[in-house]
């Protein structure tokens, strides 16, 4: 596999900080011999904490980071006084991180704002001083808490691309050559299939100063949903789309089953990805007439929104963008 700065999962042990403990005092000064209980609570152990930040767009700043402990509260001190709070560590994650449990397989947190703060492993909590133990019949308590432990285990970042519009098709479809056209953005582009082993994203520029984001996602193969090719580690990329674009070359041999592969494919996967909108592109329009335009149309699904484009001679590029933004700002 080709390398890639482009990092969407990464397995790290997490140990949010324990606990200080609370201590067993008693007063004792100079004018006091035998004075109440003043001992003090420990402090809390450090949290771990997930924060979005927009401008990262990959896991890859975490991939040498495979142990993340916080630091532990200190125990508490004579004349009530607590100890002091472990310090927090805070991990900044692109939007559309998700967290997992490894052992469970459960779902945490999910990071979907910039700066957004989530307490992902709490710090254990401190313990008490003797000084709360105090009663009318027990006034000099010789007990105090320990500190609670913090919470450890191996974890699962999972990066979900947050992107407006997700570009589906097989290999060699002509996704990333769009992409370069469309956007700013500079692709692997050659004429095999997988071109693409990881997404890349642009944003379209559209008029009046406004612009959405769109995804080069690798292409799919059949048998996708079971794991086979990129699998699972392409396909929920799809998941945050709002817009899922199919691409279908004009080269093709038969329009309709490759869209009914495609679409079978996701709904193996997720069948909530059939409330998605859909919109058909047939690529590389260049190569056909208007009778064999006509004839193709023919072929297409019906009720699904389709385009003739050519990101070579940039026919219909304009009117994809416009069909594009319209959907995207059309409610449900």
């Amino acid at each position: 596999m080709e390398k890639s700065n482009f990092v969407d999962q990464i397995r790290i042990f997490c140990q949010s900080g324990h606990g200080g403990a609370g201590i067993k005092h008693f007063r004792r000064d100079k004018l006091t011999a035998y004075g109440g209980p003043d001992g003090g609570d420990g402090g809390r152990g450090g949290h771990i904490i997930l924060k979005g930040n927009s401008n990262l767009w990959t896991l890859l700043h975490l991939r040498y980071y495979k142990n993340v402990v916080a630091e532990d509260g200190e125990r508490g001190s004579d004349n009530n006084c607590t100890g002091r709070y472990g310090k927090d560590v805070i991990i900044e994650v692109p939007l559309g991180t998700i967290a997992r449990d490894e052992e469970t397989g459960k779902k945490e947190v999910e990071i979907l704002q910039d700066g957004e703060e989530v307490i992902w492993l709490p710090g254990g909590k401190g313990g008490l001083g003797n000084t709360h133990f105090k009663t009318p019949t027990n006034q000099a308590p010789e007990y105090a808490q320990p500190g609670l432990p913090g919470e450890e285990g191996w974890k699962v970042l999972e990066l979900k691309v947050l992107a407006d519009v997700g570009l589906v098709g097989f290999p060699n479809a002509g996704k990333s050559t769009l992409l370069s056209v469309i956007t700013a953005a500079k692709p692997k582009i050659a004429n095999y299939a997988f071109t693409t082993l990881t997404p890349n994203l642009g944003m379209v520029e559209y008029r009046d100063g406004k612009s959405f984001c769109i995804a080069d996602l690798p292409g799919i193969i059949e048998g996708a949903a079971e794991g086979k090719g990129l699998g699972h580690r392409f396909l929920r990329h799809i998941e945050r789309n709002s817009i899922l674009l199919f691409l279908i070359p004009a080269d093709s041999e038969n329009y309709r089953k490759e869209y009914d592969v495609l679409l079978n494919e996701l709904q193996q996967y997720n069948p909530e990805l059939m409330q998605k909108k859909f919109i058909l592109a047939i690529s590389k329009s260049d190569l056909l007439d208007s009778e064999l335009m006509e004839a193709v149309k023919k072929e297409l699904p019906p009720n699904i929104p389709y385009i003739f484009i050519s990101s070579v001679t940039n026919n219909g590029i304009t009117e994809l963008k416009d069909l594009l933004w319209n959907t995207l700002n059309t409610p449900a």
